[in-house]
């Protein structure tokens, strides 16, 4: 055990000195435009996922104060046993009339969501083509999948469907792809991805975690801003993001899927159910975003004023019409600097650094929110400019 936990230390040395630690920060306010730290000090948030700024929303909070007291704090259960309330089948069926599916079952988190996904759905006899920049939790569900896996370039068509003929002979094929691409916001190009789909006889799973609630003209996600609702077979997501901010995810789509899930997804059937505040809130939610579409107006108008400022300093952003707007440094060391010097200004963002993004590709990724203000994105983007000036960039 000694030898073990000396190698882990040494590990853990080795990333501070190549100075690639992930320090996490203390904050002692609700999450918002703006968040206090714990030594005091308020700075301007750019890097949470609170899309929508519904993450302090004060009729979600409400919401979530009723639950208590209809619901109770948790079920202490798994969902076949004694966990499922009637808020849990109320959010699913909302859900699923939201993204236009037939069915919705809930996890304890997306992760979970995509974990228990693939291994539930296909064996040795299909394959998966999964897009290279697919989040970790895909990733990881398709290693615990005995399906053959094909890995294609980035929204890469071409390379999709060469994939797709190698895999023509699998039983199941499954096409799965974020709809957002969380470290670059590119949209996934689910027209095409639908099409070979048609023309290979695959199923498409889409992870709509950086997309649910916003993308779109009425904020039903990636599958609707593509234009191919109800030809996505299989949505995955979360509430912790534009969604109330929260926790818990979700899988969505055709009802066959979703019942064999119901049956046999492990993290489903052996890890508790979404806690009834979190269910409860969720259904407010949504009804917020059914109900108001200047949320979401408010979100693109902050997305494009951003990204026409950060151009007009010259520092290289990629823009992809999205709210994650990424500040490209390519050295680790670069980017953690200005994070940090960003700090000290008062605007709080994160260095993403290898192994979140591939080395060479180190980054500030910043995301809008609905809930900053034009002054704020001002603010912010003259605290880029001085820093910039200030490293020589």
């Amino acid at each position: 055990m000694k030898t073990a936990l000396k190698y882990f230390k040494e590990t853990c040395e080795t990333i501070e000195k190549e100075g690639l630690t992930k320090n996490e920060k203390i904050i002692t306010t609700p999450q918002g435009a703006k968040v206090q730290l714990a030594d005091g000090r308020e700075v301007v948030n750019m890097c949470a996922n609170n899309y929508l700024g519904l993450g302090n929303n004060p009729e979600v909070i409400k919401s979530a104060k009723e639950s208590y007291d209809k619901y109770g704090y948790g079920l202490s259960s798994v969902r076949f046993i004694c966990g499922t309330q009637s808020v849990h089948k109320e959010l699913e069926k909302k859900l699923s009339n939201f993204l236009g599916t037939d069915d919705t079952i809930l996890y304890s988190s997306c992760f979970d969501a995509n974990g228990g996904l693939f291994e539930t759905l296909l064996n040795d006899q299909d394959a998966i083509i999964t897009d290279e920049l697919n989040h970790a939790s895909i990733i990881d569900g398709c290693r615990l999948c005995k399906a053959k896996k094909f890995r294609y370039k980035n929204n890469d068509m071409q390379d999709l469907r060469a994939k797709l003929e190698e895999a023509k002979d699998a039983r199941i094929k499954l096409i799965a792809t974020d709809g957002v691409f969380s470290m670059d916001g590119i949209v996934a190009n689910l027209k095409e991805i639908c099409d070979l789909a048609d023309e290979y006889d695959a199923l498409v799973m889409v992870d709509d975690s950086h997309s649910a609630g916003f993308m779109g003209a009425t904020g039903r996600g990636t599958a609707e801003h593509c234009g191919v609702q109800g030809r996505v077979d299989i949505i995955t997501g979360t509430f912790g993001k534009a969604l109330g901010g929260a926790s818990g995810g979700f899988t969505s789509g055709r009802r066959e899927i979703i019942d064999l899930l119901r049956q046999r997804s492990r993290p489903y059937l052996f890890s508790n159910t979404l806690a009834p505040a979190v269910a409860y809130a969720s259904i407010k939610v949504l009804d917020i975003i059914e109900n108001d579409l200047s949320i979401r107006e408010k979100l693109f108008e902050n997305t494009k004023l951003f990204a026409e400022k950060i151009k007009e300093i010259g520092l290289d952003v990629l823009d992809n019409g999205t709210p994650i707007i990424p500040v490209m440094l390519y050295d680790e060391h670069k980017a953690v600097e200005m994070a940090k010097r960003m700090m000290e200004k008062g605007v709080y963002v994160v260095a993403f650094s290898y192994p979140v993004v591939p080395r060479g590709k180190a980054r500030i990724r910043t995301q809008l929110s609905a809930a900053l203000s034009k002054e704020d994105i001002l603010y912010i983007v003259e605290c880029f400019r001085q820093v910039k000036e200030e490293m020589g960039l």
